[in-house]
């Protein structure tokens, strides 16, 4: 089966966000310690240091999805359901601080209803295996 176009869209998306939130990582923790030499303060340069490993980290999973997206992968889809679902609650949220959170909410109110069309939960569901590993465990350590 053929990627659909806005899953296309969506990976490449999410790789830019990826790209951007990796380079300010990279940016972050290199100036972690002109930050403690500049402010004087050990505290101000392990903080952006510990930012910028974070935005790092996020970066790198940010690709990892996007690869997903653009082969396929349940997984891949199944967390950018929870990632969408995450991202209306917190809108949401942030709504009685400022209106203008109902934007975010709407776009991934609409991400999510394009990610659950049949044609791109078929698209998605060729690598289940994953996803299936993923359930399992959940389980396993909701008992323990």
């Amino acid at each position: 089966m053929s990627r659909p176009v806005g899953v296309t869209l969506i990976a490449i998306l999410v790789a830019i966000v990826g790209i951007i939130a990796l380079l300010a990582g990279v940016g972050l923790a290199a100036a972690g310690s002109y930050a403690g030499i500049a402010l004087g303060s050990g505290f101000a340069a392990g903080l952006v240091s510990i930012i910028g490993s974070v935005s790092i980290v996020l970066g790198l999973l940010y690709l990892f999805l996007a690869y997903g997206f653009w082969n396929g992968k349940g997984w891949a889809w199944f967390v950018g359901v929870i990632l969408m679902i995450i991202g209306i609650v917190l809108g949401i949220a942030m709504l009685f601080i400022s209106y203008s959170s109902i934007i975010g909410v709407l776009i991934d109110l609409l991400i999510l209803y394009y990610l659950t069309r049949p044609n791109v939960k078929a698209f998605s569901e060729g690598d289940r295996d994953l996803f299936n590993l993923f359930c399992l465990f959940i389980v396993i350590y909701c008992q323990i």
